[in-house]
């Protein structure tokens, strides 16, 4: 059984834990890592978008951000962001590998998914990663991942922000990315 660390309004843990199950039962705040994979295209960038498969907990069938995880309780954001791109992805990475873009203290979401209430409360430590890979060299966890497709960062954020593709990602987040996909 998962079990993640309660944190307060700055993403500190409280000392408390609670389940997964819980946490997005009860709309208890608690941490995720993000990691945006991007690569460059002639004047372009490209962002990797994964697409959650549809026997996903919440926002099945939905394109995410390249690589995402709940963190363990005890356990940090690098360690959980790496772990996730190895399990999700089949990415190997370094903490040097890595550009900290910031955290996203994200909106709240109440939903439902399943016939089951959703609520989630979440602050995300957001990463940035550049990787030039093919969608076929990706080695995907098929209980998480349907697919991968590379995207053109506007088209992209302007598609979530518009709505044009069913997602659960925010411009906010991508926003924040920015900085570092065109500082080149």
């Amino acid at each position: 059984m998962e079990r993640l660390d309660v944190v307060d309004e700055n993403g500190m843990p409280t000392g408390e834990t609670v389940t997964r199950e819980e946490a997005h039962r009860d709309g208890i705040r608690h941490r995720t890592a993000h990691v945006w994979i991007a690569r460059r295209r002639g004047d372009s960038v490209e962002i990797l978008l994964q697409k959650r498969c549809m026997a996903k907990d919440s926002f099945p069938g939905c394109y995410d951000i390249s690589s995402a995880g709940h963190i363990p309780a005890g356990v940090d954001f690098v360690p959980s962001a790496l772990r996730e791109l190895s399990e999700e992805l089949g990415v190997k990475a370094t903490e040097q590998d890595l550009i900290d873009c910031g955290m996203y203290f994200g909106a709240p979401v109440d939903t439902e998914f399943h016939g089951k209430p959703f609520h989630d409360r979440q602050i995300s430590r957001v990463f940035l990663m550049w990787l030039d890979r093919e969608p076929a060299e990706f080695s995907l966890q098929p209980e998480e991942i349907e697919s991968v497709m590379w995207m053109e960062y506007w088209e992209c954020r302007r598609a979530v922000a518009e709505g044009t593709i069913q997602n659960c990602m925010h411009v906010e987040e991508l926003e924040m990315l920015r900085r570092h996909l065109y500082d080149f």
